[in-house]
């Protein structure tokens, strides 16, 4: 796959979505924007959430960690599921009767404007991180796989700005109404790409179903409980750690909760939460299965692993000796799973600034005008933010995903 093939890929995947932006802006107002005027099918909303609730962190990182981790993250997994039950029955009933755009409103109610003041700034550094680490991946796939290839000497900074520019373009306008429509199309490309590569691998590593299910299954790689003591992979440890991971990550995240807002109805709500955290079960252990083959081929091929381990799937779904598809999907999955989290994002970022920090909400006189340069701040923040990032990275990015995020929340 040529560098051209990759900025044409690049280039009509982002067009798709800003004719989506386009048409689901039609007849937008403020609150659009806010909250998609409370009108979106549940369903809708729990398919888009796949995507956002893994991105290109997963995508990549995950995949990457199994030769060190083996499938270990699947204990964090089944405690999402309790997680998703206690946002389910206990904060979204809060949301609802209050009917709350920005969820940090509700700590004010019941603590005082410190608190909530406090609890705003703690969502905005966290999720700022959050979304500049997931954005840092495909900025380093775009200048390695692209710029550079190309000769073209563009600056890290130069391809980041082009990066969030195309996040911008198609989300100032509709905000989270056009969002919970592009997740539907990110989440779909997202795991076709790793459905397509699983199906790629298992014809390059030219055995049967079931001589690789023994391959798999005889490696250290899969190896899903640990209950040492002093492991930090401890059963307890992490499926603790998932469940309130899931309370704070999506229940009393301004980001994930905006879009289950813009169901009608609580109950509809409640299903979306439900139904997430039921089907985030097959998807990530589709994602560590996933790894597991990258490796069995890299063994095989005799591929040296001089890189991270986070390039693992970008340096074999871009390799020569994979078919085109596979690096076509590769890109559209990478741009789809991140860019999925990274868009809700920056509107999540927008409205908490709004509404918490400044105190104006879609009702308020100049909110237009208010809300366009608080988009493009928060944009420029994420550019600094990426920049720096950029500079200090020594880990696995999901690693420092998960550390950085557990401070703040």
């Amino acid at each position: 796959m040529t560098p051209l093939v990759l900025l044409a890929i690049v280039l009509g995947y982002f067009a798709v979505l800003i004719l989506i932006a386009k048409y689901t802006s039609k007849n937008s107002n403020q609150e659009s924007f806010f909250n998609a005027n409370k009108n979106t099918p549940w369903y809708v909303v729990a398919y888009g959430m796949i995507g956002a609730s893994l991105s290109g962190v997963t995508f990549m990182s995950v995949p990457g960690s199994v030769a060190i981790k083996s499938f270990s993250y699947m204990q964090m997994v089944l405690g999402y599921i309790v997680g998703y039950f206690v946002v389910a029955y206990v904060l979204l009933p809060i949301y609802y009767k209050l009917n709350l755009t920005s969820i940090y409103q509700y700590i004010e109610h019941k603590l005082g404007k410190n608190a909530y003041t406090c609890s705003a700034v703690s969502f905005l550094i966290s999720r700022i991180i959050g979304a500049s680490f997931r954005l840092f991946l495909v900025a380093i796939v775009f200048q390695n796989a692209i710029a550079l290839p190309l000769g073209i000497d563009i600056p890290f900074s130069i391809t980041v700005f082009i990066t969030i520019a195309l996040i911008w373009l198609y989300t100032f306008q509709g905000g989270i109404k056009t969002i919970v429509w592009t997740d539907t199309l990110q989440t779909t490309f997202m795991l076709l790409a790793v459905c397509v590569t699983i199906y790629s691998l298992y014809f390059a590593l030219g055995a049967d179903f079931k001589k690789i299910f023994g391959m798999l299954k005889e490696s250290s790689m899969t190896q899903t409980f640990f209950f040492e003591a002093n492991t930090p992979m401890n059963f307890f440890k992490m499926f603790l750690s998932g469940i309130f991971m899931t309370i704070v990550m999506t229940g009393m995240d301004q980001d994930m909760m905006q879009k289950n807002l813009t169901c009608k109805t609580l109950k509809d709500a409640q299903k979306n939460m439900l139904s997430l955290g039921f089907i985030l079960v097959p998807v990530n252990l589709i994602f560590l299965v996933l790894g597991a083959m990258l490796y069995l081929y890299a063994e095989q091929t005799g591929l040296t692993i001089d890189f991270k381990a986070d390039l693992l799937f970008a340096n074999i779904a871009l390799g020569s000796q994979m078919p085109f598809i596979l690096g076509f999907m590769f890109i559209v999955g990478l741009i789809a799973a991140a860019y999925s989290s990274a868009d809700s994002a920056l509107t999540s970022l927008t409205t908490s600034f709004c509404y918490d920090i400044l105190k104006v909400n879609a009702q308020s006189e100049n909110i237009k005008k208010i809300k366009f340069h608080v988009h493009i701040f928060m944009s420029l923040v994420l550019l600094g933010t990426i920049i720096i990032f950029e500079q200090i990275n020594n880990e696995s990015v999901i690693t420092e995903l998960f550390k950085v995020a557990g401070y703040t929340y």
